[in-house]
């Protein structure tokens, strides 16, 4: 997974004194909210790398048409707790077969690593008060899971003994240190 480092982004925001710019001059690695989109996506230049926030109380529907020409979708988590922007990210790789990136922001703890990746987000930008480390050994904690998920939806009793843990009574005890 991919931490980004907000500080070196190459994705900006677009926006004015009072808030998002309702009109904007294309320009590569705009990062635009979906209002913002809106507007311009028929003019978009084709080829030009853009991104869109998307807000968690959306239908991820609205963007199914135009995911072909994105490149970065940000889904947002306005509190820990509110786990729209999971499901949100699965819909988007599983359903719509986004290549893209799926980029979470907002109060993202590294709590939430292994289930971010699980669901389909490729990078995070991590609250500020979160440990990078952390995050990095929370991602390595789990060995395995019992369940699919978007990269391989098979659960682990379905997959072919050379795709399974090399021993899995390890993988089943491992747990048991938590």
């Amino acid at each position: 997974m991919k931490f980004i480092d907000t500080t070196r982004d190459r994705w900006h925001t677009i926006s004015g004194e009072d808030g998002p710019m309702v009109t904007l001059t294309p320009a590569p690695y705009s990062l635009l909210t979906l209002a913002q989109w809106h507007g311009v996506r028929s003019a978009w230049p084709a080829g030009m790398p853009v991104g869109v926030l998307f807000p968690n109380d959306a239908d991820i529907e609205e963007l199914a048409d135009d995911l072909p020409r994105l490149s970065l979708v940000a889904l947002h988590f306005p509190k820990w707790v509110d786990g729209r922007a999971y499901s949100q990210a699965h819909l988007l790789r599983a359903r719509y077969r986004f290549g893209g990136e799926v980029r979470a922001s907002g109060e993202v703890l590294v709590d939430m690593m292994p289930l971010l990746q699980r669901t389909g987000f490729d990078a995070v930008t991590l609250r500020a008060d979160q440990s990078l480390d952390a995050a990095e050994r929370a991602l390595r904690f789990f060995p395995g899971h019992y369940q699919g998920d978007v990269r391989d939806p098979r659960p682990l009793f379905a997959r072919p003994p050379a795709e399974q843990h090399n021993n899995v009574a390890d993988f089943v005890s491992e747990g048991a240190a938590i």
